[in-house]
């Protein structure tokens, strides 16, 4: 500040005195940037930092003077002019800025200032009613789950390597669809996840479907099967048809073996006929399914028909473990959240004493100590808060459910594995010291 006051022409001087107090004094970096003008000789990096500055002040005029010509200064205008309400002029610069950059692409500003994603082109399609049924196309798809609460991985505890997966193979084509056009890898696809029953897989495609900004349809056996010959491959494709018209859109297959397992292994010809459907909806030559991803799950991943996990199909398959400590921990707290609880409560003890544990597992011991945290507030008459005795007590009562399928899991990774499929079981097994 004393070589500032001695020579307040020296621009560089300046600037890094403001750099110097931007973070920890941003009132006093304002005061020294106060007279520097914009048309001064400044390079992209020093403008965009007195543009930055300005803009958290809330200057926003003189925050857009100095906007560098480089993208982080064209996306910090935009944002500017949004906040100015020139949605018009934001629009322009944020649009001219994705087609020369996508991977800049931000769908939740987009979205804020009216500019539709570059989303793959999926030609609406109508609902199809054959003649000789009654039933008409509406009455196809009435059984579609309700649209639940959306969610995203902040609700789901743990798996921070499945979701990263998922992050990287899934969210991001739909986020950033320009990009992925434009080395001509479409959003969409198949994915299989596979794992212990009860270990959030379910939860994992809710959340996943939040994450991306999608329509989400949970689809369950009842939706498709029906007691008359070819009405359920009818319904089938019914579905499919709903989710292209309303791409981005994620359809869940809970349980997927039930529509999609061994051919070998029925001996109906209306389950091979319903599977022949089911391949042809994900992959079939008349098909447009850019923009839909189909999320399956399963226990038994070795019963799912071959056909199902050729490249195109479900060619990318999720292992979902049972949650690990940490995991297990951030599993506990958001069951225990907004009930009341004691001060006793060590989360940490019962994540380490839960070893294999998944999270229905969990959750079985937190509502059994609710149970009997209940159960004592009724017997002494005044309410009780679960307490560490009551969570142990529970932990007594539940027994891990995981082992079973493991052992079984095992023995197909070790036997079974010629494709390289189950390597995560092993790997996992072998960290657990159960290979």
């Amino acid at each position: 500040m004393a070589a500032l006051s001695l020579s307040p022409d020296n621009l560089p001087l300046r600037i890094t005195l403001i750099r110097m107090l931007k973070d920890s004094q941003a009132d006093q970096a304002i005061s020294v940037a106060a007279s520097i003008d914009p048309s001064s000789p400044l390079q992209p990096s020093e403008q965009l930092m007195l543009a930055q500055l300005y803009y958290e002040e809330g200057d926003l005029a003189r925050a857009a003077d100095f906007c560098s010509p480089d993208d982080a200064g064209v996306m910090l205008k935009a944002k500017i002019m949004n906040a100015m309400g020139d949605k018009d002029t934001a629009a322009t610069l944020y649009s001219g800025l994705v087609e020369r950059s996508p991977q800049l692409e931000d769908a939740a500003f987009a979205e804020a200032i009216g500019v539709l994603s570059r989303r793959p082109d999926v030609k609406p399609v109508r609902l199809r009613v054959i003649a000789n049924d009654n039933t008409d196309a509406t009455e196809v798809t009435r059984l579609i789950r309700a649209p639940e609460p959306v969610i995203n991985f902040a609700s789901v505890g743990g798996h921070d390597g499945v979701k990263k997966q998922i992050h990287r193979k899934i969210i991001l084509p739909f986020q950033k669809p320009s990009l992925f056009e434009r080395f001509r890898k479409k959003a969409g696809g198949g994915i299989l996840m596979y794992g212990p029953p009860g270990c959030g897989k379910t939860l994992l495609a809710r959340a996943t479907a939040g994450e991306c900004r999608a329509r989400f349809f949970n689809v369950e056996l009842s939706d498709i099967l029906d007691m008359y010959i070819g009405e359920s491959e009818r319904k089938l494709h019914a579905l499919f048809e709903l989710a292209r018209e309303q791409a981005p859109s994620v359809l869940f297959f809970d349980e997927v073996e039930a529509l999609g397992g061994k051919r070998q292994h029925t001996r109906e010809a209306t389950s091979s006929k319903l599977i022949s459907q089911f391949l042809a909806e994900m992959d079939g030559f008349a098909q447009k399914n850019s923009g839909v991803l189909i999320l399956a799950s399963t226990n038994v991943p070795w019963a799912i028909d071959s056909a199902f996990l050729r490249p195109g199909r479900f060619d990318r398959m999720l292992f979902i473990p049972p949650p690990d400590r940490e995991a297990r921990e951030e599993i506990l707290r958001i069951l225990l959240k907004d009930r009341p609880v004691g001060q006793d409560i060590d989360v940490g003890w019962l994540a380490r004493q839960t070893s294999g544990f998944s999270g229905a597992d969990l959750k079985n011991i937190v509502e059994t100590a609710v149970d009997e945290a209940i159960e004592e507030s009724i017997t002494s008459g005044d309410e009780q808060d679960v307490s560490m005795h009551h969570l142990r007590d529970a932990l007594k009562q539940v027994r891990c459910t995981t082992q079973d399928w493991l052992t079984t899991a095992r023995n197909y990774a070790r036997y079974a594995n010629e494709s390289g499929q189950y390597n995560e079981v092993l790997d996992f097994l072998r960290q657990h010291g159960k290979a």
